[in-house]
């Protein structure tokens, strides 16, 4: 132990090893029509290091990836493949403050999702008269005066 200690301080190693990446799950839809699609896709994807496990949903058309992976490497297989892909672009229904606005509802998303878009909150009607009652526009707004 002692003169592998020493020389491990006498030769520092430096590791070339690249940082292991984080445990994520990815999100992709793919249109598939048929089982050689689904097939097609989820061998292209299972061979990727680092990939734990590999669902595909075809009723949804979505591939949910879990494992030691890159977002854009599955994305880039995924596409590879001859499919048309893109990120998951659906939340559950729940989670959506305004699900009706028109940017976030969408014919084609999956029964009980929305699409994932960041909406600014908009004023309510209230504070809208408030502020057209205190207003120079409106001659009539306040008769205090």
């Amino acid at each position: 132990m002692g003169a592998l200690h020493y020389l491990s301080i006498l030769c520092p190693a430096t590791s070339t090893r690249s940082k292991r990446k984080s445990m994520q799950t990815v999100e992709i839809k793919v249109k598939m029509d048929c089982d050689g699609c689904e097939r097609r896709v989820k061998n292209a994807v299972k061979n990727i290091r680092g990939v734990k496990t590999v669902e595909v949903n075809r009723k949804q058309s979505r591939v949910t990836v879990s494992g030691f992976v890159d977002p854009n490497k599955v994305l880039k297989r995924v596409t590879n493949t001859g499919k048309r892909a893109e990120f998951w672009p659906y939340i559950p229904y729940n989670r959506v403050q305004n699900p009706h606005i028109s940017q976030v509802y969408d014919k084609k998303a999956p029964a009980g999702y929305v699409k994932n878009v960041q909406t600014v909150p908009m004023a309510n009607a209230t504070e809208e008269t408030i502020t057209y009652l205190f207003s120079d526009d409106n001659p009539n707004a306040c008769s205090i005066m």
